[in-house]
């Protein structure tokens, strides 16, 4: 009985002790949080500016953070807090945090809809759900964009085809191109894999329904022939002749040889 009361006191002893610890730890945590002076006391917006923008370059992307939002709080209504908004945006992309960065790029486009900045935005827009999805394993071994996370990479075409249909002489215009077309050929290619995998399985209303998307949004892609012939086989499992021979002659036009092929049965 003495030994069970020796070991709850000890127990009750320790604790105290850790409970008391980690009082002191955190006040030693917030007095020096508190202690802490704010490095944008006193300084003019232009000089804070500047500041975030150094860091920015020399890749310190966390004070960059810290600047611009601290150039934000203290001059909301200055002629720098719609530029500070957009670049801790693009801080925070390179920091890698997307969600944070497309909240702050939605809240400029939703915050300053003519603003000269908004192809900037929406290509900015475009890199984050491009790169979303990355991480250190992806760029150590490399594999398709169609593995990575499909909704954002539709958003990103989303937004690159925005930059070139409303900004198509912004200095982004050009390598929103460039993605487009890798995220066209991508995207298409990974509707095409998954109709085949309906047919596989023999859902061929599924299988019809996938081809004839990738078809409708990404014309222009490499595999827009196998989507032509899915759709060629899927309707004729269904019984719907003349989608089935529609199909054919639309691949007959385009791919000559693949219709023969497919008429040969081969």
């Amino acid at each position: 009985m003495s030994i069970s009361r020796t070991s709850q006191a000890r127990a009750t002893r320790l604790i105290l002790s850790l409970a008391l610890a980690a009082s002191l730890s955190a006040c030693s945590l917030f007095s020096g949080d508190a202690a802490k002076k704010d490095e944008t006391e006193g300084l003019s917006a232009d000089t804070i500016y500047r500041q975030a923008q150094a860091a920015v370059k020399s890749t310190d992307y966390p004070r960059a953070i810290r600047l611009y939002e601290s150039l934000e709080a203290r001059y909301p209504l200055g002629v720098h807090a719609q530029q500070a908004q957009l670049e801790s945006a693009y801080a925070y992309y390179k920091y890698d945090e997307p969600d944070t960065a497309l909240d702050r790029v939605d809240r400029f486009i939703r915050m300053n809809p003519g603003s000269k900045e908004m192809a900037y935005a929406l290509y900015l827009r475009g890199l984050v759900n491009f790169n979303r999805g990355s991480s250190l394993v992806d760029r150590v071994f490399p594999r398709s964009i169609a593995d990575l996370d499909i909704v954002r990479q539709k958003e990103a075409f989303h937004d690159f085809s925005r930059v070139i249909n409303r900004y198509p002489e912004s200095p982004y215009a050009k390598d929103a191109q460039l993605r487009v077309q890798y995220l066209r050929n991508t995207l298409a290619e990974s509707e095409v894999n998954v109709a085949k995998y309906y047919m596989e399985r023999g859902a061929w209303l599924a299988a019809f329904n996938r081809a004839e998307y990738a078809i409708k949004h990404y014309q222009g892609s490499p595999v827009i022939i196998d989507a032509l012939e899915i759709k060629v086989r899927a309707a004729q499992q269904l019984g719907k002749a003349d989608l089935a021979a529609d199909s054919l002659r639309v691949l007959e036009v385009n791919f000559p040889e693949r219709a023969a092929r497919l008429k040969a049965g081969r």
